[in-house]
């Protein structure tokens, strides 16, 4: 009885609370199966490496999939709010290293800062470029992403007994003998605590879900879809269209915040020019081919071609090509209609039969019960 209750309760769930619930579904899923295949000493080194950058890209992709996907607009400048997150964190673990010696509470304090900077950036750059569109936009972007990693790679920044130094020039720091150089221009920050996990990243991508999942389903979020279906017809309704578009854009810019905060306390060493315009098509290359306004895909795309190449590591000389032609593959699939019914109509077919060989198995239970 109980269990027709609940597949009775499952049925009457929204479309939209079965597609996040899916989403999360899967993604516990994946870390469960990672966690174990890593425990029994399956999983390689190399793959092990990349589990930290699987799920900042990830947060990348679905992060960007609200500006891209949900509020219609094209955006290149993610990169540049990634680095904001990663040098706002970073400076603060560093800053607070000594005061704060718990790595368990300096950590998350150091992502949120990252997130608010990288906000408050988006908001200030938001104001005067939301007026723009398209490919406009994009340049606009583009050019901010482009400016704020040259302006970090030019900032020098110490610390000493007097307090802060910042500075454009590594002779006009004037640190005093107990001073520590932070940040060092071109060279980046060295000494960023360790403290990224396979678990704190995949803790910070379920929160990414949940926040855009509730964004995309609440009010604000049925607004932002209004205007991206029709901008003139929004406005005439009494819809701020401005607003809307600026809290679309700073949470975007504070999910990429955190995502930079993960990425820099995942190495000993961070340099700004990691964060160039090839970040930036890279993350909307993730959006493209998991479906622009698909948050699973968008996560299913960035994992798959981030460990694609490593997959590939062995066969060296091939690697790249096989990696380009799955790239043309998968964004004819996307953007065809027919081969994305035949894949949809393909999984189907497996679905059935898996909950065919399911109730197979499940019936002569049953009866033994009895």
């Amino acid at each position: 009885m109980s269990n027709k209750t609940t597949l009775a309760k499952a049925k009457m769930l929204k479309p939209q609370t079965k597609q996040s619930f899916t989403t999360y579904i899967m993604v516990i899923a994946a870390f469960v199966i990672m966690m174990v295949l890593s425990s029994t000493g399956n999983v390689s080194s190399q793959i092990e490496g990349l589990l930290v950058p699987l799920c900042v890209y990830s947060i990348l992709a679905v992060s960007l999939n609200l500006t891209v996907g949900i509020l219609g607009e094209l955006s290149l400048g993610q990169a540049g709010f990634m680095c904001v997150g990663a040098y706002a964190s970073a400076l603060f673990s560093i800053a607070t290293n000594e005061s704060i010696t718990v790595a368990w509470i300096r950590f998350p304090l150091a992502i949120l800062v990252g997130g608010i900077c990288a906000a408050v950036f988006g908001i200030l750059i938001g104001i005067p470029v939301l007026r723009l569109r398209g490919y406009y936009l994009a340049i606009v972007t583009l050019a901010f992403g482009e400016i704020i990693k040259n302006v970090f790679a030019a900032l020098y920044v110490g610390i000493d007994s007097n307090g802060l130094h910042i500075a454009l020039n590594q002779a006009d720091m004037n640190l005093a003998e107990d001073g520590t150089e932070i940040i060092r221009g071109a060279l980046g920050v060295k000494g960023v605590p360790q403290d990224s996990t396979f678990v704190i990243g995949f803790v910070l991508l379920m929160i990414t879900l949940i926040i855009s999942y509730n964004f995309i389903n609440s009010r604000t979020g049925r607004a932002v879809k209004a205007i991206r279906d029709n901008a003139i017809a929004a406005e005439s309704v009494g819809l701020n269209i401005t607003k809307y578009k600026l809290i679309t854009f700073a949470l975007t810019a504070f999910l990429a915040g955190l995502a930079g905060a993960l990425y820099s306390h995942n190495y000993a060493t961070l340099q700004a020019a990691k964060f160039d315009y090839n970040m930036s098509i890279l993350i909307l290359v993730f959006v493209v081919l998991g479906g622009i306004g698909n948050i699973r895909g968008s996560v299913i795309a960035a994992i798959v071609l981030t460990l694609l190449p490593e997959v590939l590591r062995s066969i060296n000389n091939y690697r790249m090509l096989i990696y380009s032609i799955v790239l043309i593959v998968m964004m004819i699939c996307t953007s065809n209609e027919k081969a994305r019914n035949l894949i949809i109509s393909v999984f189907n077919w497996l679905k059935d039969q898996i909950i065919k060989l399911k109730n197979m198995i499940i019936k002569p239970k049953t009866k033994e019960v009895k």
